[in-house]
C-alpha cells in the first residue's frame, strides 16, 4: 500500500480544484484515510474548500455536507462558512450578518496573509451585498496591500481583479486594463482556471468599450468555450452576450 502525507494530498487537491477538477479532488481527499487528528482536519477542511469554490461556480450545493464534517473551530473553517454563505447572498439568500462576521474575521485573523483574505471578502460582501462601493475598494486596498506583502499572488489578482471593475465603472480604462491584465497573468500563474476565465470575461468587456468588437467578440468566444466545458453558468451567459453584440 502507497503512503502519501496528508500535506501532498492537500496540495494536489487544491491544485486539481484550481484547474476545475472538482469531482477528482473530491475523491482524492475522500479516498485519504488517517489515524491522525491534525491531519484528519486538514483533509477535511481541504475537501471543503475543494466544495465551496466548486458550488461558487456551479450553484450546486456540496458544500453543505463537506463543512460539517470538518472538526473544530478554526479561522479558516470560519473563512469557508463565510465564503459559503456569501455566495449563497449571491445566488439565493442573503445573510444579514455577513458584514459583522466579515469584520470579526479580520479582527481575528492570525496572520497577515489571511487578515488579507478576510479583507478581501470583506470587501466582495460591501461591494456585491450591501452595495458599498467605497467601503469595497477600502477593503480591497487593505488585501491588495497585505498581498503584496506576503507574497500571496492569488489575493493580489482577487483585489485587483475588483479594483479594476470600479476602475472600469468609473470610466478609467486605462487603469482598468494594467488592473485586470496583471490580474488575469496570476490567475494563469497560479493554473486557477475559474476566475481566470471570469477575468477574460472582463478583459472582453473592456474591448467592446475601448471600441474593438471584433477583439472583444474573439476573447469572449474563446472564453464562452472554456466555460462551458467547465460548465460554469454566469460565465457562459457574460460571454454569450458579449458574443451576440452587433459589429
Amino acid at each position: 500500500m502507497s503512503h502519501l502525507a496528508a500535506t501532498d494530498i492537500a496540495v494536489a487537491a487544491v491544485q486539481l480544484m484550481r484547474a476545475g477538477r472538482w469531482a477528482a479532488a473530491a475523491d482524492l481527499l475522500t479516498a485519504a484515510t488517517t489515524d491522525d487528528p491534525d491531519e484528519h482536519e486538514l483533509l477535511a477542511l481541504t475537501r471543503a474548500e475543494v466544495a465551496v469554490d466548486r458550488d461558487f461556480g456551479r450553484t450546486t450545493d456540496h458544500a453543505t455536507a463537506a463543512l460539517a464534517e470538518v472538526p473544530g473551530n478554526s479561522w479558516d473553517l470560519a473563512m469557508l462558512k463565510f465564503r459559503n454563505d456569501y455566495a449563497n447572498a449571491l445566488f439565493q439568500a442573503g445573510d444579514p450578518d455577513l458584514r459583522d462576521r466579515a469584520r470579526t474575521l479580520v479582527e481575528q485573523a492570525p496572520d497577515d496573509a489571511r487578515r488579507g483574505t478576510a479583507s478581501f471578502w470583506a470587501g466582495a460582501v460591501a461591494d456585491n451585498v450591501y452595495e458599498q462601493p467605497a467601503e469595497a475598494c477600502a477593503q480591497y486596498d487593505v488585501a491588495l496591500e497585505l498581498g503584496e506583502k506576503c507574497g500571496d499572488e492569488l489575493l493580489v489578482a482577487q483585489a485587483l481583479r475588483h479594483l479594476g471593475h470600479h476602475a472600469h465603472a468609473a470610466g478609467d480604462l486605462a487603469l482598468a486594463r494594467s488592473q485586470w491584465e496583471r490580474s488575469i497573468e496570476l490567475f494563469q500563474k497560479a493554473g486557477h482556471l475559474r476566475p481566470a476565465l471570469a477575468q477574460q470575461a472582463s478583459l472582453a468587456v473592456l474591448l467592446r468599450d475601448e471600441g474593438d468588437l471584433a477583439g472583444s467578440r474573439a476573447l469572449a468566444t474563446e472564453t464562452n468555450r472554456w466555460a462551458r466545458q467547465l460548465d460554469v453558468p454566469f460565465i457562459a451567459q457574460q460571454t454569450a452576450d458579449l458574443m451576440a453584440v452587433p459589429a
